[in-house]
C-alpha cells in the first residue's frame, strides 16, 4: 500500500476491512471494493433502490456523521450530507484541513481519534493513498473512505454499479469502456475492481501514459475478466453498453504535461452516430472538456443521472453501516 498508510505502518500487514467474512453490514469500514463480496454489494443496491423508490426520514436518527474532506469535493461531499440529513441525521465536519490542528503538526491518525470521540461514523477524503485505511484502524467508529488519493474511491463505483444496473436492467453481460484518465482515476480503479465480481468485458482506452496499472491488470487476469487496450473511442463506441469517461486529472501532473493530453479525448455527439441504441455515457465528474457540452442533448447522456444517484447509494451505506 502506498501512502501515508505505508507510511506508518512500514513493518506491518495490511488489514483488510472489517467486513471479510460477516454476514452483516452494520459497524463496517468501506475502504476499499476488494472489501466487499458480492453479497454486500448486491445488499447496498438493493438498499439504494429500495430508498430511492420509498424514501425513510428516520434511520438516522440522533446519529452524527463526521464529513472530514482534506481535500476538495463537490458531489461526494454533498451528497453525503445531504443523504444524513435525508435519513434524519446530523452532519459535523469541515471542507478542508485549512482551520485544522493538522496545520500544527497533529497527526492523521491523533485527528481521527478526537472525531471518533464525538460522531458515529466517519467519512474521510485524504489526498494520500491509505489514508482512509489508517483512519479506519485508529476509529472504533466505521469508516467510509470517500477518496484517497490516487487509490479508492468505493462509494463512485456503488453508485456507478446501481446506475448501470438500472439503466441496463443488468450487470452481467455487459461490454464497458473506461476512457481517460485510468493511471491516477481512483474512481476507475475502484470501478475496475468491482468489474471482476461480474461477467462485464472491459475496453480500455488510455494513451500509453495514462494507462490501467499493471497490478490492476494482472489481478482482471486471474479472475478472468476480458480486456483490451485501445488508443481511440472511435474503436470500441460500437461495441459497448456503457462508455466510462473520466478527465485528466490536473492536480496529478505538471503543467507541461497536462497541456500535452489534455486534448488526446474529447467526446463529441458526431462520434456517437455508431453507438448502440442502449449505450449510456457516464463520467464521475467534474468535466473539463473531455465531453462536448453538446452530448448533453443526446439520449446518450447519462452523467447527471449517475451523480444523482449518488445520494440513494450513500444513504443506503450510512443506514446499513449504522443499523442492525
Amino acid at each position: 500500500m502506498a501512502g501515508i498508510y505505508a507510511e506508518a505502518h512500514a513493518s506491518s500487514t495490511t488489514v483488510e476491512g472489517n467486513c471479510i467474512g460477516v454476514n452483516t453490514l452494520h459497524g463496517c469500514d468501506i475502504i476499499s471494493m476488494q472489501d466487499l463480496p458480492l453479497q454486500k454489494i448486491h445488499l447496498i443496491l438493493d438498499k439504494a433502490r429500495e430508498l430511492k423508490n420509498n424514501p425513510a426520514r428516520d434511520l438516522l436518527k440522533n446519529k452524527v456523521i463526521a464529513n472530514c474532506f482534506f481535500e476538495p469535493s463537490t458531489r461526494t461531499r454533498l451528497s453525503f450530507e445531504s443523504a444524513v440529513y435525508h435519513l434524519g441525521g446530523n452532519v459535523i465536519g469541515f471542507a478542508s484541513d485549512e482551520a485544522l490542528s493538522i496545520r500544527k503538526g497533529e497527526t492523521l491518525q491523533d485527528t481521527m481519534r478526537v472525531v471518533a470521540e464525538y460522531a458515529d461514523l466517519i467519512i474521510i477524503r485524504h489526498p494520500k493513498e491509505g489514508a482512509a485505511r489508517l483512519a479506519a484502524e485508529v476509529s472504533a467508529k466505521p469508516v467510509i473512505n470517500a477518496g484517497d488519493g490516487a487509490n479508492q474511491h468505493p462509494t463512485q463505483a456503488l453508485l456507478d454499479l446501481f446506475t448501470i444496473q438500472e439503466c441496463q436492467n443488468r450487470l452481467d453481460g455487459l461490454a464497458i469502456a473506461l476512457v481517460g484518465d485510468l493511471k491516477y482515476g481512483r474512481t476507475i480503479h475502484s470501478f475496475a475492481q468491482a468489474c471482476m465480481l461480474f461477467d462485464i468485458r472491459l475496453f480500455l482506452v488510455a494513451p500509453d501514459s495514462l494507462a490501467l496499472p499493471e497490478e490492476i491488470c494482472d489481478t482482471l487476469k486471474k479472475v478472468g475478466v476480458r480486456f483490451s487496450f485501445h488508443q481511440t473511442m472511435e474503436e470500441v463506441i460500437p461495441k459497448v453498453d456503457i462508455l466510462y469517461v473520466s478527465r485528466i486529472q490536473q492536480e496529478r501532473f505538471s503543467a507541461a504535461e497536462y497541456q500535452q493530453i489534455r486534448q488526446q479525448y474529447i467526446l463529441t455527439p458526431a462520434m456517437l452516430k455508431a453507438a448502440r441504441s442502449n449505450l449510456k455515457v457516464l463520467h464521475p465528474l467534474p468535466r473539463v472538456n473531455e465531453i462536448d457540452v453538446a452530448v448533453d442533448q443526446t439520449p446518450y447522456a447519462h452523467y447527471f443521472q449517475q451523480a444523482a444517484n449518488g445520494l440513494y447509494v450513500r444513504q443506503a451505506l450510512l443506514s446499513l453501516l449504522l443499523n442492525k
